[in-house]
């Protein structure tokens, strides 16, 4: 039996019931390969160790089947979107949720996180492209370009650029700080579901339901390889570590390829049908797929599988003996290789962008996580002296090693810190315009490992700095709005609402409106037909930000003028024309005019709107149900 198993290359590790709906959605840690996180129908994200059958943890919040997840680097975070749109993020060393993020319009389809800070992108259905800060609630960019969903999103080594592909058959390279398209490549005849970014050098590869491999060169921009040979759509790739070579998980086989020249180094049958995802650990690679409500986990000894030579003659090499990788170095890299500092291991890293208890709790007080495997837990994700996140990885290796025919090969041993870029010149405080309500943009410094001057990890007086230099920022942007509430305060003391309310509108920032407007929504008798002429024009502009708080406050005024003013309007414009003139009535009767078709167009908003899945389509059902009496009006 021994005998037998030596000469094997792939086999399945396990099978198991994931969700107790059917799994959507999977994704490997790609630093460790040991932890797996899936998503299913019954609106759950699940944590596992790979080689384990029982779940560790199961976290809860989605009210909505989930989409897709993904780990962060370091495999402390994970992030999954809903078919509603929303993102969610937990911090699993605390089994709580640590952000809720909104802002797509439909399906999430893609996620990705930085590789140094603490931002993460998304893709959705409805075709855009976002970048999030997790420590704040709002996105800093949206990128807009391709016209079909997108599927696939994967983040330079660098940090600079963010590569997506889309159902549009175009792959887009974009440039972070600058906000737009580098370039578009558009060799594909069909849908494109991943992209993949060489671990080293500039090189791009992208796979598509054409069945085809394509290969980007990133100084020139032109495509130096077509791998094709798959007999179904490319669903995931995968770099070798070294970059040698490039996995490709096709249906029931692993394809191994090489280019310039384009060729298949080796074809490996493993029954895993349409796997969803690879990682490579311990000259293994693992590949994970699902069906239904179960998921499978498979292994392929890479040790026996050919990364370089000739191509493959007849799809599938015989010989059963082990080959090696040709003794000679490889050549000198054809393209630059990308400038990637380096972190160092450091306690600190624990630290970036945490909150304090207060706003964890006031974020959500829903139970978040569930803990499933208490020991697993606390070995996995809260080790006692862990402080560089390679050490939880050999951890992981040791507890759930896989069963190789052969002795395993020893753990991976952590790369030498390599020289670190040194830090930008301190930037002077930014000021944050009146129209702020827009995405305030990126900051370059944000994008690159956090280290002191030397290179090193941090020292307290350097982390208390890297804390507070958004602080200056935030200082100014504060001081100015306390200025303008106290203009608008000033006017309402000294004259009336009305001048107030118009001072607020002058000063084209909505952020001070929906503060008087949360005032006002306290007093309904200082309400008066005036007033609603005053407002309606913003909240028109309050009900499509992409603020929350903004839309709660328009939806509550509509609300309340609805409701103490919707009769006295629709009275006034279908009473007879009065005999004579009467001054008074006439200014009633314009304003009432001009209320009516604000609230007209209120109307199309909300209507348009309420087809949201969601909170904010239950918003906008109330609202819809509230303004029907519109429809008869004249």
């Amino acid at each position: 039996m021994a005998a037998a198993s030596t000469t094997k290359i792939s086999w399945r590790l396990q099978e198991f019931e994931a969700h107790s709906r059917t799994v959507s959605c999977l994704s490997l840690g790609k630093s460790s390969g040991r932890l797996l996180v899936t998503g299913g129908e019954d609106c759950r994200v699940n944590i596992w160790a790979v080689n384990k059958a029982n779940c560790v943890m199961s976290l809860t919040g989605h009210k909505n089947p989930v989409e897709c997840v993904q780990f962060n680097v370091s495999e402390e975070q994970v992030v999954a979107g809903s078919q509603s749109g929303s993102i969610r993020v937990w911090d699993l060393e605390a089994a709580k949720i640590l952000r809720t993020l909104m802002g797509h319009k439909a399906n999430v389809s893609s996620l990705s996180f930085h590789p140094f800070g603490n931002f993460l992108a998304s893709s959705s259905t409805d075709t855009s492209i976002k970048l999030w800060d997790v420590r704040r609630k709002g996105y800093v960019f949206r990128y807009k370009g391709h016209t079909e969903a997108v599927r696939s999103l994967a983040f330079s080594p660098d940090g600079k650029w963010l590569a997506s592909a889309s159902d549009d058959f175009t792959v887009k390279l974009w440039d972070l700080f600058q906000g737009k398209t580098i370039t578009e490549f558009k060799s594909h005849s069909a849908a494109v579901n991943v992209v993949q970014f060489h671990p080293t050098e500039y090189l791009l590869a992208s796979g598509s339901a054409d069945r085809s491999i394509k290969l980007w060169d990133l100084e020139k921009f032109t495509m130096v390889g077509s791998l094709e040979g798959d007999t179904s759509a490319v669903r995931c790739l995968l770099f070798s570590p070294d970059g040698s070579c490039l996995y490709s998980g096709g249906s029931d086989s692993l394809r191994v390829f090489g280019w310039e020249p384009d060729r298949c180094f080796d074809v490996v049958p493993v029954g895993w049908g349409k796997v969803s995802d690879l990682a490579v650990c311990n000259q293994q690679l693992i590949g994970v797929s699902h069906q239904l409500s179960s998921v499978s986990s498979y292994l392929v000894d890479l040790k026996r599988v050919k990364k370089s030579g000739g191509a493959v003659i007849q799809g599938i090499i015989q010989d059963n003996k082990p080959l090696t990788d040709p003794a000679e170095p490889r050549g000198t890299p054809l393209r630059r290789n990308y400038d990637r500092p380096t972190t160092t291991c450091s306690a600190n890293r624990f630290t970036q962008g945490r909150r304090s208890q207060s706003e964890d709790e006031a974020e959500d007080k829903q139970p978040s996580a569930e803990i499933h495997n208490v020991d697993d837990y606390r070995e996995i994700f809260q080790p006692k002296h862990a402080i560089c996140r390679w050490s939880r990885e050999r951890r992981l290796q040791h507890s759930h090693a896989f069963p190789l025919a052969a002795n395993p090969a020893p753990p991976s041993q952590p790369a030498p810190p390599a020289q670190v870029a040194p830090p930008k010149a301190q930037q002077q405080v930014r000021v944050i315009p009146s129209s702020r309500n827009e995405p305030l943009g990126l900051n370059v410094a944000d994008f690159l490992p956090v280290t002191n001057h030397q290179g090193g990890a941090l020292n307290d007086d350097d982390a208390l700095s890297q804390m507070s230099k958004g602080h200056d920022t935030m200082c100014v942007m504060l001081s100015s709005r306390r200025k303008n509430l106290q203009t608008v305060r000033s006017v309402w003391a000294r004259e009336d609402v009305k001048s107030a309310l118009d001072a607020a509108g002058s000063m084209n920032d909505l952020s001070i409106m929906v503060d008087v407007l949360n005032i006002l929504n306290l007093h309904p008798s200082l309400w008066k037909l005036d007033l609603c002429t005053l407002v309606l024009p913003q909240i028109d502009k309050l009900l499509q930000s992409k603020y929350e708080s903004y839309m709660h406050t328009g939806s509550t005024s509509l609300k309340l003028i609805i409701k103490h003013f919707w009769a006295l309007i629709s009275d006034t414009l279908k009473a007879s024309p009065a005999v004579g003139v009467d001054i008074t009535r006439e200014e009633r009767h314009q304003k009432c005019r001009e209320c009516c078709r604000y609230l007209q167009n209120l109307n199309n908003v909300v209507k348009n709107r309420a087809g949201q899945v969601g909170r904010h389509g239950s918003t906008f059902k109330e609202l819809q149900l509230l303004m029907a009496p519109l429809d008869d009006a004249l």
